[in-house]
């Protein structure tokens, strides 16, 4: 236009929409209907306009940026398929409400002195506690945030499954295959940034036994070899020489991720351990790999896009002053039985 800088009062005139409505189109996109905004979009685009994003930010007081709070380095969060997954659902929200998406991993191996800087408008981090440093940080600087496989309270938003009851139905499955010379191959008790009675892991724990429980055993019994490890493969293939190596000689590998399972089973397979008819594996999470490794692996599905969308939208709620009727909720899942659990050899 004559080289002058297009302006969201050019826009208006040629599409017949008021100022209001134009910005809605580039800053709060679901207060409007799809047509108009695209009409808008492609007249702004014809008449060569350019939001100016420091202009933008500064009127509204917003960043237009979402924070995913990374529970590793970023290389070790990025491979983890379930992490990734829920990222996906994030990103998803995300460009459906012209939000960019920030990674945060921590900041001097703390996430809290991360947090401390980040340009977001909200945050949504693993397995996060009202009680934490790190959310302590966001009260004190006002940033909205959710929780994913967090516990559950007033004050914390969260997304979650039932841990406790799906570590149960999977080690239920285990028992009642015939198994009782087992290896539990846990994530770090603070996995997910803190080690709490409510974490994550713990659920998962106490879910394994309550079923362990009711044929006579529980996770200190002679015949349960516990372990701890990293959620990446190369942790899970350390854990799997250390399983081989144990007096224990289980029968069954319980893994509380398919990351950790799957890298049993390509280590045992180089070792000439046969899955399922030497040790059977199982896991959690139902990655999509789960389904292609030789044999396929039984575990628990839960939704890792669906938690890292419905995150994202509770979270954009809050940040738009919306009201909700839960900021509590629970996702499904579901065993998923597949060709790595089978009845333990005849000794």
């Amino acid at each position: 236009m004559d080289g002058k800088r297009v302006t969201i009062n050019d826009i208006a005139r040629e599409t017949g929409y008021s100022k209001s409505t134009i910005s809605f189109a580039f800053n709060n996109p679901q207060r409007i209907g799809k047509e108009t905004r695209e009409l808008i979009l492609k007249v702004a685009d014809d008449l060569g306009y350019i939001p100016d994003p420091m202009a933008r930010n500064f009127s509204l007081q917003r960043y237009r940026s979402i924070g995913f709070l990374l529970p590793q380095k970023t290389e070790f969060s990025i491979g983890n398929p379930y992490v990734y997954e829920i990222m996906v659902g994030i990103c998803q929200v995300c460009q459906d409400t012209g939000y960019t998406l920030t990674l945060i991993p921590p900041l001097n191996e703390s996430l809290s002195d991360a947090v401390k800087n980040a340009t977001v408008d909200g945050l949504i981090g693993l397995g996060m506690k009202v009680d934490m440093d790190i959310v302590s940080v966001m009260k004190a600087r006002k940033i909205p945030y959710v929780s994913i496989d967090g516990m559950p309270s007033a004050d914390m938003p969260s997304v979650n499954i039932d841990d406790e009851t799906a570590a149960y139905e999977i080690m239920k499955e285990v028992l009642d295959a015939g198994h009782r010379r087992i290896a539990i191959l846990s994530l770090c008790r603070d996995a997910y940034f803190s080690e709490n009675e409510d974490g994550v892991v713990r659920r998962r724990l106490k879910g394994y036994s309550k079923a362990l429980a009711e044929v006579g055993m529980n996770l200190g019994s002679s015949d349960i070899f516990m372990l701890e490890s990293e959620c990446n493969f190369d942790e899970g293939r350390m854990a799997a020489e250390r399983i081989c190596q144990s007096s224990v000689h289980p029968t069954a590998v319980v893994a509380m991720a398919d990351v950790l399972a799957i890298a049993c089973i390509r280590h045992f397979k180089k070792k000439g351990i046969k899955v399922p008819q030497d040790v059977s594996v199982v896991g959690f999470d139902n990655i999509s790999e789960s389904a292609y490794v030789n044999p396929p692996l039984t575990t628990v599905s839960q939704p890792g896009f669906d938690k890292g969308k419905v995150a994202s939208e509770v979270l954009m709620k809050i940040i738009h002053g919306e009201e909700m009727n839960e900021v509590n909720i629970k996702s499904g899942h579901r065993l998923v039985k597949r060709e790595s659990l089978g009845s333990p050899a005849r000794e």
